[in-house]
């Protein structure tokens, strides 16, 4: 219709997992604070359980074999000459010529499992935002007194899984995504969907894109626990989406595009992946879905 169309785009830039359980240890999540304050964005839901079976040390380095949900999978680390493999209190690790104990990343250990697995998905049952006023509120404040993280917890874990949470910081600017149409019915002809198109990229504050980010989520994952936004977005009904409607955006696009997540994102409703671009139309007519209609 438009010989000038536009799409905001967003997209997740940091981010920080966490077993549930594992939220109320201050002492333990001082470390992550840093990363941990710049994350509005929430997702909670269940992940398969990890555990090491066994581990042994041979000429090539050490094997470690893990089950998850019923299957056993080994991966094998090189190991620097001089380091012994130990097993003590039912817990392993490798100690050097000066007594020095050491061992893996857990993170890193299930970015592996999930690269040569296939099998280690998060699947998302729940998604929320924090922010306060002037970003105020992390993810993490909100999630110390979540009802609903609390009800999912008390319904039950299915067996051999274990609840966490994944914590997503946006990025601090938004991207914008134009189509220059020459065979459009209408011309810009006076510049002002350019202009348009910038007064939004430039002037959309960090709690909206935070909201826009949110529901482009939840529709696309559609959790179960979740209800406002699952059926209601996009629409013109929304006060968060005024400014995108009264611009004429044709579209948002939120990404998930994080190459160290240890596991894939999934729901029952989106196969699972490592890498989720989330599209939303935002008008009916074919006409206006030059971007993702091609």
């Amino acid at each position: 219709m438009f010989d000038v169309e536009h799409a905001l785009g967003m997209y997740a830039l940091g981010y920080c997992t966490l077993l549930a359980e594992s939220i109320y240890d201050k002492s333990a999540l001082a470390p992550l604070m840093p990363v941990i304050e710049s994350c509005h964005i929430y997702l909670i839901g269940y992940v398969p359980r990890i555990t090491l079976e066994i581990a042994r040390q041979d000429g090539d380095g050490i094997h470690l074999t893990y089950s998850v949900l019923g299957n056993e999978h080994t991966l094998a680390y090189p190991v620097p000459e001089g380091y012994v493999l130990k097993e003590e209190e039912d817990r392993y690790c490798l100690e050097d010529s000066a007594g020095e104990a050491y061992w893996l990343n857990p993170d890193e250990v299930q970015q592996r499992l999930s690269r040569e697995t296939g099998g280690i998905d998060f699947n998302v049952k729940y998604i929320g935002q924090a922010y306060g006023h002037d970003g105020s509120r992390n993810a993490l404040d909100r999630l110390l007194k979540h009802e609903t993280l609390q009800r999912i917890s008390l319904l039950g874990i299915p067996d051999g899984y274990r609840l966490a949470v994944l914590l997503l910081s946006i990025q601090p600017s938004n991207q914008l995504y134009t189509v220059f149409n020459p065979f459009a019915k209408n011309k810009d002809e006076d510049g002002e969907r350019v202009k348009s198109g910038l007064d939004k990229l430039y002037n959309t504050s960090e709690a909206e894109r935070t909201t826009l980010y949110e529901a482009s989520l939840i529709r696309y994952f559609y959790p179960e626990y979740n209800k406002e936004f699952k059926d209601s977005f996009p629409s013109t009904n929304l006060k968060v989406l005024k400014d995108c409607y009264s611009k004429d955006f044709s579209a948002l696009v939120a990404e998930i595009c994080i190459d160290e997540l240890p596991f894939r994102l999934r729901s029952e409703t989106v196969e699972p992946r490592n890498y989720h671009i989330i599209r939303h139309d935002l008008h009916e007519t074919a006409d206006r879905r030059m971007f993702f209609g091609l």
